[in-house]
């Protein structure tokens, strides 16, 4: 069984996170989604060059906080005669949303489909910057020197989970969805944003995440994991912390962007799949978010199998989102 390098099945049954949980953690998140709330996202379709028969494509542009230009695509049926459902989907870390024709299944069903591409990543969308301190390379740290001098809103992440919640708003927005049937989905990275989205955008009917990126990132060091996906933690602190002396306050101010914390605030219905020997984003971490998850939620779990593709994992989350 490949769980030496982490815990026991029995453990991670019951596991909640290392990652420190900032004091006004409610508050800070709060005050986001009022800024959300206040913002004119100036929405724009632009018709794709990709097009088929049964859904009609867009480029779909909208203005993020810190007054960034995203983009996502958007995928709907052809003269749809009723409000049907919607899925949003997230894209792994420095990726790109998928190409149009990965996107088609939920639309061949009636979905209205729209993929977020993540600021600058490898899509389209904008990252506006305006942070202090290293630039260089890794979103996890991008606007942490910012954090430690008290001005976590800075902090990469907070950007693009509003952009989460902002896109699936503007879904439920159209004419032609039910706001009360919309569904999230993506993996690694797209995992944990589809956490992200579900807990600030509480009207997300089901939440399908697959080994969930960008929780519990104290675990992940504990682990000596701070490799891969999450190599910034490791470089972080090699440039700006060798001696390690404010450690604790690092990973405090990084649990403001820590999933397994917005977590409690997920209303969906949960489907979520974990390769139990995954070392990028290890088996406990995800536990961490998954246990503290209230709604109902169950495990897709793969004894054998790491950060990769998990053999009827897709067919399964098709199937979970087509009952919406």
């Amino acid at each position: 069984m490949p769980l030496t390098f982490d815990m026991p099945r029995e453990q991670l049954a019951t596991y909640t996170g290392t990652n420190p949980r900032p004091a006004d953690f409610d508050e800070y998140w709060d005050a986001a989604l009022a800024e959300l709330d206040a913002l004119d996202p100036k929405v724009e379709l632009e018709p794709a060059d990709f097009q088929t028969a049964f859904a009609e494509c867009f480029h779909l542009w909208f203005q993020g906080t810190g007054g960034a230009r995203v983009h996502a695509k958007l995928l709907r049926p052809r003269n749809a005669a009723e409000q049907h459902p919607g899925v949003v989907h997230f894209h792994g870390y420095s990726g790109r949303s998928a190409d149009w024709s990965e996107l088609l299944g939920h639309v061949a069903m009636g979905y209205t489909v729209a993929a977020l591409d993540c600021r600058g990543q490898g899509g389209l969308s904008e990252d506006v910057g305006g942070v202090t301190g290293w630039t260089l390379r890794g979103h996890i740290v991008r606007g942490l020197d910012d954090g430690l001098a008290q001005a976590p809103e800075k902090l990469y992440y907070r950007h693009v989970y509003l952009d989460t919640a902002l896109l699936a708003r503007i879904v439920m927005g159209m004419d032609d969805v039910d706001e009360n049937r919309v569904g999230a989905t993506g993996g690694s990275q797209g995992g944990g944003l589809t956490l992200a989205c579900a807990a600030l955008e509480p009207r997300i009917r089901r939440a399908a995440p697959t080994f969930p990126f960008l929780t519990d990132y104290r675990r992940v060091w504990d682990l000596d994991l701070a490799k891969n996906a999450y190599a910034e933690l490791q470089e972080w602190f090699r440039r700006f912390d060798p001696l390690h002396e404010r450690e604790d306050e690092v990973f405090t101010t990084l649990g403001y962007v820590d999933v397994q914390h917005l977590a409690p605030r997920i209303r969906a219905e949960v489907l979520m799949g974990v390769g139990l020997g995954d070392q990028v984003c290890p088996p406990s971490t995800q536990f961490a978010a998954y246990n503290k998850i209230t709604s109902p939620k169950s495990l897709r779990m793969y004894p054998d199998y790491g950060h990769e593709g998990l053999p009827g994992n897709g067919d399964a989350i098709y199937t979970f989102l087509a009952q919406l």
